[in-house]
């Protein structure tokens, strides 16, 4: 009888050990959970990190302030700030444009730096990040490297150039976005170009997909086989500075979370 007793007093204890284990597993696991599951950031805004580490955010998503168009004094009416976006108004007519449309610049040069952004594209629609541009040439794109916005199912320009050097991500018509791994029209992509004494380096959507070195001869023999040198001979000379710049193709696009750190 005291053997019986002994048995099931043991049994109870265990029981009861294996229960307190798994409460306290459970309970941990939960603690764990909730120390690494983090809100994401408000739109248009900077963590108390970044500002820490040096990041500015070059657009509120309230105002266009800071932005112009290209050698205007003014932000074009064919722009406007809806949802927290920088919304161009899609004026159907392609590179010509709108009558209060064109491109836009923020109203300050960069040279060394790691510019962050997401950009949607409407059905059909093309667009463009400048970056080093300036401001000598009748366009924009006449001066400065561009990395492409594009819709690739359905505009042609995904279709022309060579090895897709136009579709979305590449640098527009010297270098092609590999991998491909822009989203579908309607949907956002994030996106970051980093410049650093004539390093460059496009990332989409976590992964990099072009990187190239400016002024080196590989860059002027690159240059020298696209469309460029026959709208501006010296197009290879890109500035060590130069302004960010977002392209009015005639269709809709949006961009936020528009923010940049100098190196």
């Amino acid at each position: 009888m005291k053997y019986t007793k002994y048995l099931l007093f043991l049994s109870l204890a265990a029981f009861v050990l294996m229960t307190g284990c798994k409460s306290g597993t459970k309970g941990t696991t939960e603690e764990s959970k909730k120390e690494t599951v983090t809100e994401a950031a408000p739109l248009n805004t900077l963590t108390p990190q970044e500002k820490e580490d040096g990041w500015v955010l070059l657009f509120d998503g309230k105002t266009p302030d800071g932005w112009r168009g290209y050698k205007k004094d003014h932000f074009p009416a064919g722009w406007e700030v809806v949802d927290g976006t920088l919304h161009c108004k899609g004026s159907g007519r392609g590179e010509a444009g709108g009558e209060e449309g064109g491109d836009i610049v923020y109203d300050k040069q960069f040279q060394n730096f790691d510019l962050k952004l997401e950009w949607k594209i409407s059905e059909g629609g093309n667009s463009g990040i400048f970056y080093l541009a300036q401001e000598t040439k009748p366009e924009i794109w006449q001066t400065a490297p561009e990395m492409q916005v594009l819709d690739n199912e359905r505009h042609p320009d995904a279709k022309l150039g060579k090895d897709g050097d136009r579709q979305a991500g590449s640098l527009y018509d010297l270098i092609p976005a590999k991998p491909q791994n822009a989203k579908p029209a309607g949907e956002w992509n994030k996106v970051e170009i980093i410049v650093y004494k004539g390093t460059v380096v496009h990332k989409m959507n976590g992964e990099t997909v072009v990187e190239y070195h400016l002024w080196t001869p590989e860059w002027d023999t690159l240059v020298a086989h696209s469309k460029f040198p026959s709208y501006n001979p010296d197009w290879a000379k890109v500035a060590q500075k130069g302004y960010i710049g977002l392209q009015d193709h005639g269709d809709d696009v949006w961009y936020r979370n528009i923010k940049i750190k100098e190196m």
